[in-house]
């Protein structure tokens, strides 16, 4: 079994896990609209077929932000989601 990598990631939360932050990093992706829940797994697949074989580990935003699925201003205003003190999922 894969050991969990840490991530130096600080969030009120408090440290996370890639696996957390890919997770996380999904939902608000979702939730806001910039992909659909089909393209999340699709990004998941080959992350996680890419784990089994023993590459590099790329994280989810990578991922779909390769495959054309989200744009760098996407990507910026997930990860200012995800590291503000308020729950993304939640607000309006």
């Amino acid at each position: 079994m894969l050991k969990p990598l840490r991530c130096p990631l600080v969030t009120a939360e408090g440290n996370m896990t890639i696996e957390e932050l890919d997770r996380r990093f999904g939902a608000i992706a979702v939730e806001k609209g910039f992909i659909t829940s089909h393209q999340l797994l699709d990004a998941l697949e080959i992350q996680t077929k890419e784990d089994l074989v023993g590459r590099n580990h790329r994280l989810i935003g990578k991922i779909l932000s390769d495959k054309g699925f989200v744009t760098p201003p996407q990507i910026k205003e997930i990860l200012v989601s995800m590291t503000s003190s308020q729950n993304p999922l939640t607000d309006s």
